[in-house]
């Protein structure tokens, strides 16, 4: 069978694994401004960056279907994203500890000059109450490092995790099943 061909406005290696069985992906990442806007809700926020990647990248490849997707995380009502060193990664850890919080994904999906499909999809994870010495031991791994959250549900964090409602494959970056019904 042979694979159409995606155009993916991500850098993210995540995406990239979970959409290569089904596509031909040419990465192309968007490079814009990630900063939330005052008084803009998460909602909002991951929907405007979904499409804002989309547009960027769906302009230089007007005729091919572009996916773009932006994943946050959120915690009692505030964006919750990647964290910038170790020690903003075992501070967001410790606010995750013990508590539920969501993850969204946002995502644009289709052609420029076609109408494109944009939705986003929610899951809710609940993290068991985490011991220092897990939190340190994470840290030090680095497997935090660009993920929203500062954790991978993927990789070592899973261990963290007492309740997934939802889709596992968003809270790893896309909701590949939703990606999918949308072709």
């Amino acid at each position: 069978m042979k694979q159409e061909r995606l155009i993916l406005a991500s850098a993210s290696p995540r995406r990239k694994d979970l959409l290569s069985p089904f596509f031909k992906l040419l990465i192309r990442p968007a490079e814009i401004d990630e900063s939330i806007k005052k008084n803009e809700g998460a909602r909002a926020y991951v929907r405007r960056m979904a499409v804002s990647k989309w547009q960027v990248i769906a302009k230089k490849f007007s005729d091919e279907k572009v996916l773009a997707a932006d994943t946050i995380v959120i915690l009692n009502n505030r964006v919750i994203g990647k964290a910038k060193n170790a020690k903003e990664a075992g501070r967001i850890l410790n606010q995750l500890s013990g508590k539920t919080h969501e993850v969204i994904t946002g995502v644009c999906l289709g052609k420029y000059q076609k109408r494109k499909k944009i939705f986003l999809v929610s899951t809710k994870i609940s993290f068991r109450a985490l011991s220092k010495s897990e939190m340190d031991a994470y840290v030090r791994s680095g497997d935090w490092k660009s993920k929203a959250g500062a954790y991978g549900i993927q990789g070592r964090a899973s261990m963290f995790v007492s309740e997934i409602r939802g889709s596992l494959t968003n809270v790893i970056g896309l909701p590949i099943e939703r990606v999918l019904n949308e072709f």
